[in-house]
């Protein structure tokens, strides 16, 4: 099952800053001064007010788990060799929310509210830096 290419993101022209600071192995999010919040996923507009304001800034990545599932099928063939997989979503302590995967833990320890810090991943055949998650 290992021979499958497992599908990448391909970065939007609005998104391709949050992709570049990930090669880098750094976390840039959008910031919206008319809103005073940070601003995930990337857009155009800032939510709310559709203020043209939206600036990259750069986060520390800490995080919180704000929930998860443990797969114990594959959700696709590319990763039927990985399993369990623990598929989260984290929230940043600057706010917003990001969809991730957990790695470097039993399913057993995962408890919601745990404090989470940033993994980054290279894979250098599709020039792309995955975000995942592991225990603080």
């Amino acid at each position: 099952m290992g021979d499958f290419d497992k599908p990448m993101p391909i970065p939007t022209p609005t998104a391709q800053p949050f992709w570049d600071a990930l090669a880098e192995h750094r976390i840039r999010i959008q910031y919206s001064p008319s809103a005073q919040q940070y601003v995930f996923y990337p857009r155009v507009l800032a939510p709310g007010t559709l203020a043209d304001d939206l600036e990259w800034r750069e986060i520390s990545g800490a995080a919180s788990l704000y929930t998860y599932t443990v797969a114990y099928r594959p959700v696709a063939p590319h990763f039927a060799d990985e399993l369990p997989q623990l598929l989260a979503v984290v929230q940043w302590d600057e706010g917003p929310r990001f969809s991730t995967e957990i790695v470097n833990a039993d399913p057993a320890e995962l408890e919601i509210g745990m404090r989470l810090k940033p993994v980054f991943y290279d894979y250098a055949d599709s020039g792309v830096t995955m975000l995942r998650y592991e225990p603080a």
